[in-house]
C-alpha cells in the first residue's frame, strides 16, 4: 500500500493542534485527579465521619460509570438546572472526577502499607497529624504507589480520546473530521497513532525514571 505522503504532510499542523490540546487535557486532568485521589485516601485512612462515606458513593459512582457518561451529564445534563461550561471545562471536570477515584485507590493503598510501628514512633515523638503525613506517612505511600500512579496518569492521557465526543477537537476528533472529509483512513489512522505515541512514550520513559528515583531514594543524584 502507497502512502500518500502529500496528504499527511498537509493535515500535519491540524494534529499538532489536536496534540497540544490532548497534551494540555491530560495534563490539568491528571494534575486535578492527583489532588483529588490524595485528599480522599486521606480522608478514607483517617475515616473522617461523614467525609468518609461521601467518598466510599464517589469512588463508587465514578469508577463504575464510563467516562463518556459523565462528560454528558456535564456538558448536556447540567444545563437543565442552569450550569453551564466550556467543552474544555468539562472535559478537564470529568478526567479528573475519573481519575480522581483511581488515584484514591492508589494512594490508599500506598498509605496502608506504612507499619503502624512507625505511625506511632511518629507519635511518640510528639508530631502531630499533618506533620505524621507529611515527614512519615506520605513519603513511603508515594513510594509504593508510584507504578500504579504512573499507570493512571497514562490511561487518563489516552482518555482523552473520548472527549471529542462533546465538540473538542483534540486528535481523534480531528483524525474522524479528517477522514470524513477526505477518505484518507489509513494515513488519518497513521497520523493518530503516531501523535499518540509521541505523548504517551516519553511520559511512559519519564514516570519509570520517577519510579526507579522514589523507589531506591535517589533524588538529588
Amino acid at each position: 500500500m502507497d502512502i500518500n505522503w502529500q496528504f499527511i504532510i498537509s493535515t500535519l499542523p491540524l494534529y499538532q493542534k489536536a496534540a497540544w490540546i490532548t497534551i494540555k487535557l491530560g495534563f490539568w486532568g491528571t494534575l486535578l485527579s492527583l489532588v483529588i485521589g490524595l485528599v480522599c485516601s486521606i480522608i478514607l485512612y483517617f475515616r473522617i465521619k461523614v467525609l468518609k462515606e461521601l467518598v466510599g458513593i464517589y469512588v463508587e459512582l465514578s469508577r463504575n460509570t464510563p467516562l463518556l457518561i459523565q462528560l454528558f451529564f456535564l456538558y448536556f445534563g447540567l444545563t437543565k438546572i442552569g450550569i453551564t461550561m466550556s467543552e474544555t471545562t468539562c472535559a478537564i471536570i470529568g478526567l479528573a472526577f475519573l481519575g480522581g477515584s483511581y488515584m484514591s485507590e492508589a494512594f490508599r493503598s500506598g498509605i496502608e502499607a506504612v507499619s503502624k510501628t512507625q505511625i506511632e514512633s511518629g507519635l511518640s515523638i510528639g508530631l502531630s497529624q499533618m506533620q505524621l503525613i507529611r515527614y512519615v506517612i506520605l513519603p513511603q505511600a508515594f513510594a509504593v504507589t508510584m507504578p500504579s500512579l504512573a499507570a493512571n496518569c497514562i490511561f487518563l492521557f489516552k482518555e482523552t480520546s473520548i472527549v471529542g465526543a462533546i465538540a473538542i477537537a483534540e486528535l481523534m476528533h480531528v483524525t474522524q473530521d479528517v477522514i470524513g472529509m477526505y477518505y484518507q483512513t489509513f494515513e488519518s489512522l497513521f497520523m493518530l497513532v503516531v501523535a499518540y505515541l509521541i505523548i504517551i512514550l516519553p511520559l511512559s520513559f519519564l514516570l519509570t525514571w520517577l519510579e526507579r528515583k522514589v523507589r531506591y531514594a535517589e533524588f538529588g543524584n
